[in-house]
């Protein structure tokens, strides 16, 4: 008999749906039979989870319209739905569309929570196994060998994404600094640099392509996330502020330096072997945090000499 399973995840940014696959993964597996997402448009979600073969489908979590969510599900009879939040919404939105076995955080008990580790365990409790949280997202090979193709992405280059962009200025290594660090990796190696950011970054992403480095720049600014990620799967690396495109390079393989000065990296930068982590001068991983108002105590001499260390 089908198990038939609805993943409710209440966060709207990109790399938290991204820590988040790990256990919709697990879930899958446990039940043997792929699961259906509900999530915000916000996360990106349909465009991430395009190829992925434990999604079934992913439904948008209307930010308004709780009868209109309701409605949505209830004709799917799912059985059992598992709930990434202390939301009484989103419990209520699954008992009322006539799921019977909802699981859920605690409610109320979230706030202050180490992100994916919360995760974590609340998956494990539910279905008795162990999480491996280091997330992967699927993608079309024939469109990774189009990307590098397309773009002339060689082996004999570095090929770097950068996530030049966060969600606020607070969580953005200045793009000065960017530009610099650029100019320098590239006398040491052969690169290339694609601008991981989208439409309301074009006033950064001008400024590095009016730079002396720009021609060896390729921006993101006018694509979807569905047409970045075989580009980002092609390329080796990623130096990104803590933002989505950190976050889905580290789950497509990459080695990626994350810089955290507004953010803790222990919630946010543990979970992926492939991730890297540099936080302000002074501070340490379990110290750095929300409000913590670092971005000008990251040394450019600690970034650039990761990034040698990197590449090298």
């Amino acid at each position: 008999m089908s198990k038939a399973s609805l993943v409710i995840i209440k966060s709207m940014g990109i790399g938290d749906l991204v820590i988040l696959i790990a256990n919709i993964h697990a879930i899958s597996k446990s039940i043997d039979e792929p699961v259906t997402v509900l999530a915000q448009k916000s996360t990106q979600a349909i465009e991430i989870l395009k190829h992925d073969p434990f999604v079934k489908e992913v439904i948008d979590l209307e930010k308004k319209g709780f009868f209109n969510i309701i409605k949505k599900i209830k004709s799917s009879n799912f059985q059992q739905s598992f709930i990434y939040s202390d939301s009484i919404r989103l419990y209520l939105i699954a008992k009322l569309a006539g799921i019977k076995n909802n699981f859920h955080y605690k409610f109320f008990s979230k706030e202050g929570k180490n992100f994916f580790r919360t995760a974590k365990d609340f998956t494990e409790k539910v279905l008795s196994i162990k999480v491996n949280t280091e997330s992967k997202i699927y993608i079309d090979a024939s469109a990774v060998l189009g990307s590098i193709k397309k773009f002339n992405i060689l082996k004999e280059e570095k090929n770097i994404i950068c996530g030049i962009s966060a969600s606020g200025p607070t969580k953005r290594w200045d793009i000065e600094n960017y530009i610099k660090l650029f100019e320098s990796i590239n006398k040491n190696f052969p690169c290339k640099f694609f601008l991981a950011g989208g439409y309301y970054d074009k006033d950064l992403i001008k400024q590095v392509m009016d730079s002396s480095i720009g021609k060896k720049c390729i921006s993101f600014e006018n694509l979807k996330i569905s047409e970045t990620i075989p580009i980002i799967k092609a390329c080796n690396f990623c130096i990104s502020n803590d933002t989505g495109f950190a976050h889905i390079s580290s789950s497509l393989g990459l080695k990626t330096l994350i810089l955290f000065m507004d953010s803790p990296p222990a919630a946010y930068g543990a979970y992926n072997k492939n991730i890297s982590i540099i936080i302000p001068s002074g501070e340490t991983i379990e110290s750095c945090g929300h409000n913590t108002r670092g971005k000008n105590k990251i040394l450019f001499e600690d970034v650039l000499e990761k990034m040698i260390d990197f590449l090298g």
